[in-house]
């Protein structure tokens, strides 16, 4: 990297002091402790580089996934691109994996391996058969009446309305019962 950050500079500042005055009185000029500054003479070679901060991210973790179990993960991944989360496990699970769901899914997150969607299938519309005589197709649709339209003696009593549509003639019968 070519850029020179502020606190590299700071840093480089404060090697040159030490070694001109010491590091007891560069701790007091820059407000600092000693330990810093042994820390970063120590790791001071000459470059600027050297002085660039380092990654915080640890190098291991004492529960990762051994390497028996990622081939294990991955051979079987492999084998069933489609499964789901859970079905993936269980069939993990009959061959020893020890591990919770949720972890499984961190580490097939960070892989890359999760499950691949399949294609929803493409939509063919039937061909609709034209009627070529009246009476051939017939829909027929029930409805209930509600109170507010009913008038007169019709008050009180219940009705559904029956409708029937001829395909062909696109002729309507209507019958309330």
């Amino acid at each position: 990297m070519a850029s020179i950050t502020q606190d590299m500079r700071y840093r480089l500042s404060l090697i040159r002091f030490a070694e001109k005055y010491g590091v007891s009185k560069t701790a007091i000029k820059y407000k600092t402790n000693r330990q810093y500054i042994y820390r970063w003479k120590r790791r001071y070679d000459g470059t600027i580089e050297s002085l660039r901060d380092r990654s915080r991210r640890p190098h291991h973790h004492p529960n990762q996934h051994t390497p028996e179990e990622i081939k294990l993960i991955q051979d079987m991944r492999r084998r069933n691109p489609h499964s789901g989360l859970v079905v993936f496990w269980v069939k993990l699970m009959q061959r020893g994996y020890k591990r919770s769901i949720p972890g499984l899914y961190r580490f097939l997150k960070k892989q890359g391996i999760l499950a691949q969607k399949l294609p929803n299938p493409k939509y063919i519309p039937k061909p609709y058969e034209q009627m070529k005589y009246p009476g051939q197709r017939i829909q027929v649709d029930v409805k209930f009446v509600p109170a507010c339209c009913l008038v007169n003696n019709a008050k009180g009593k219940k009705f559904y309305q029956y409708t029937a549509i001829d395909e062909y003639s696109r002729w309507r019968y209507v019958e309330a019962f």
